[in-house]
C-alpha cells in the first residue's frame, strides 16, 4: 500500500502537473510525510489558514455547492475567486494549462486593446480595416506577412509548450542564439508563467538586481500577479465587444463619440 501511494504521489510530482523546481520540491516534502510518517501538527494549521482565506465570486452567498465554492480551487492561483461552473480546473493538470492560457491570452488583450485605440487615434484607420488600406502590407506581399507570423510565431510558441512540458529546458544557449547567456530567457522567480529576470523584467517591477543576479521579491510579484489576471481579464471581455463593434461597422472610439 505504502508503494502504491509513493507512486501515485511521485506521479502528482510531475513537471507537467507543478510546472518549477520550488513547487516540485514542496511536493516531495509532501509526498516523504505522506508516505513514511504522520503529517506534523503544523502543516494542517497552514492548511486550514489557506482555507479561511479562501474568496468567493458571490460572497453573499452560502448555498450553491461546487456551483458557488468549487472543491477543487483552493484559492491558491491569483485572481482565483471559485468562478467554474463547467468544472474545468477538476483535473490539477488541465487547471494548470487553463491558468497558463488564460495569462497568454489575457496578455495578448492588453496589448490588443492598447494598440487599437492608438492604432485609430493616430491614423484615423479602424483596426478591421487597418490591413486593407493603401499601403498597410507594402513593401511585403500579404503572403509573406502571414508566412513569416506564423514562422515566428509558431518558433516561440513551440518552445513556450516545450518549457511549460519541461521547465527551464529552454533556457539554453543553443536555445537563444542572439543572448551571450542563456540566463537571460530562465526562469528567475520559479513560477510558471512569471520569468522575471534582466529580460523579461528590465524595469525591476517583482524584484532586484544585485551583483548581476535577480531577486524575486514574493510580496511585490503577488501583488503584480493578481493586478495582472484583473486587467487581462478585463481585456479579454473588451476584444469581445470590439469583435461585436467591428460586426457593425463600430469602432471603439466611435462608440465613446470620439
Amino acid at each position: 500500500m505504502a508503494a502504491t501511494s509513493a507512486a501515485v504521489l511521485n506521479g502528482l510530482g510531475s513537471p507537467f502537473l507543478n510546472g518549477c523546481k520550488r513547487s516540485q520540491s514542496l511536493l516531495s516534502a509532501g509526498v516523504a510525510a505522506k508516505v513514511g510518517a504522520a503529517v506534523p501538527a503544523p502543516r494542517k494549521l497552514v492548511v486550514a489558514a489557506a482555507a479561511a482565506n479562501k474568496k468567493s465570486w458571490l460572497p453573499g452567498v452560502k448555498a450553491g455547492g461546487n456551483l458557488v465554492d468549487p472543491e477543487w480551487l483552493d484559492g491558491s492561483l491569483p485572481g482565483d475567486y471559485g468562478f467554474d461552473p463547467l468544472g474545468l480546473g477538476k483535473d490539477p493538470a488541465f487547471l494548470k494549462w487553463y491558468r497558463e492560457a488564460e495569462l497568454i491570452h489575457g496578455r495578448w488583450a492588453m496589448t490588443a486593446v492598447v494598440g487599437i485605440f492608438v492604432g485609430q487615434a493616430w491614423s484615423g484607420i479602424p483596426w478591421f480595416e487597418a490591413g486593407a488600406a493603401p499601403g498597410a502590407v507594402a513593401p511585403f506581399s500579404f503572403g509573406t506577412l502571414l508566412g513569416t507570423q506564423l514562422l515566428l510565431m509558431g518558433w516561440v510558441e513551440s518552445k513556450r509548450w516545450v518549457d511549460f512540458f519541461n521547465p527551464e529546458s529552454q533556457s539554453v544557449e543553443w536555445a537563444t542564439p542572439w543572448s551571450r547567456t542563456a540566463e537571460n530567457f530562465s526562469n528567475a522567480t520559479g513560477d510558471q508563467g512569471y520569468p522575471g529576470g534582466k529580460f523579461f523584467d528590465p524595469l525591476g517591477l517583482g524584484g532586484t538586481t544585485k551583483n548581476g543576479v535577480y531577486i524575486p521579491d514574493q510580496e511585490k510579484l503577488e501583488r503584480l500577479k493578481l493586478a495582472e489576471i484583473k486587467h487581462a481579464r478585463i481585456a479579454m471581455l473588451a476584444m469581445l465587444i470590439f469583435y461585436f463593434e467591428a460586426g457593425q461597422g463600430k469602432t471603439p472610439l466611435g462608440a465613446l463619440g470620439l
